[in-house]
């Protein structure tokens, strides 16, 4: 078994209440509507939808806002919001995410369970995807995963 240095985890809780030397991920549209899920509390914790929409990022890329010392990574993983994310679109925007966490020395983030939940995605999947695309990096990966009390 080819050993991985990526560390993956998950756990219950909230995913707001990462740790501040965690940076953030999670799923959007293009269109940056963020009407729904946990998308509509990314808006309203970190908004700035015009700084993301002057990005110009379509489906398939990242889309970044600095908060201190942490980075807001919104996935782009399909055109519009009301659309589904496609395995290869989250592939992409995961290895876009790679890259900028590689060049700003980001070793830790902290994500709900990307694509699943509204979008539909499969976890099992998706996980696969994570491992695929960070497999090799010395990156710490927690997977908050809400649970309602």
């Amino acid at each position: 078994m080819a050993s991985t240095k990526l560390k993956l985890s998950e756990v219950e809780g909230d995913l707001f209440s990462a740790p501040e030397e965690y940076s953030l991920a999670h799923c959007v549209g293009a269109d940056f509507a963020m009407g729904a899920g946990i998308a509509v509390k990314f808006k309203q914790i970190y908004g700035q939808v015009n700084e993301l929409l002057a990005q110009k990022i379509s489906s398939g890329g990242v889309a970044v806002l600095q908060d201190k010392n942490r980075f807001i990574y919104y996935l782009v993983t399909k055109p519009a919001s009301y659309g589904s994310p496609t395995y290869e679109s989250l592939r992409s925007s995961l290895t876009e995410m790679r890259d900028h966490m590689k060049k700003n020395n980001v070793q830790k983030l902290a994500i709900p369970r990307i694509g699943c939940g509204i979008d539909g995605l499969e976890w099992d999947k998706v996980s696969a995807e994570l491992n695929g695309v960070f497999g090799n990096e010395e990156i710490e990966i927690v997977v908050y995963v809400f649970v309602p009390k």
